[in-house]
């Protein structure tokens, strides 16, 4: 069974509300399209302190980001993680780059899938193909075709 949970650490509203069954199905037709299974996914939402410390204590990086994704499945393509998304930071970067919260929220957590599916974001190519990866999964969800 496909589990995919969503939790709201330290924000006021939670970011999917009303939303959920309609990012649990966005999600898993993201995976699916890409030869994927999700065992189980817990998406945490919380601000840039929470990231940080997570961010300091488990990767030894001192420094904001917009999402931390740590894998814990051993078979490809059935996908078991924990992904960790500063709301703050998505919020700012939706701002910085004139983008809807939403939008710049989905690709983000698209960004967080699409590592466990097997993409990259370390060489310029990478990054080039993550990112219209991320814009495919956008328009999915604004397509609403899933």
């Amino acid at each position: 069974m496909q589990k995919i949970v969503f939790h709201n650490e330290r924000n006021k509203i939670h970011p999917l509300k009303g939303k959920i069954k309609k990012y649990k199905n966005w999600l898993m037709a993201i995976t699916a399209e890409e030869g994927g299974e999700i065992d189980e996914i817990h998406f945490i939402f919380c601000d840039d302190d929470y990231v940080l410390e997570i961010n300091r204590n488990f990767l030894n990086h001192d420094y904001f980001t917009d999402i931390i994704t740590f894998p814990y499945s051993q078979e490809k393509n059935k996908l078991k993680a924990d992904i960790y998304i500063s709301i703050d930071t998505v919020r700012s970067n939706a701002e910085e780059y004139n983008e809807s919260f939403e939008n710049e929220l989905n690709r983000v957590m698209a960004h967080g899938l699409l590592h466990l599916l097997g993409y990259n974001d370390k060489s310029e190519f990478e990054s080039e193909l993550m990112r219209k990866m991320e814009d495919g999964c956008v328009l999915l969800w604004n397509s609403e075709n899933y």
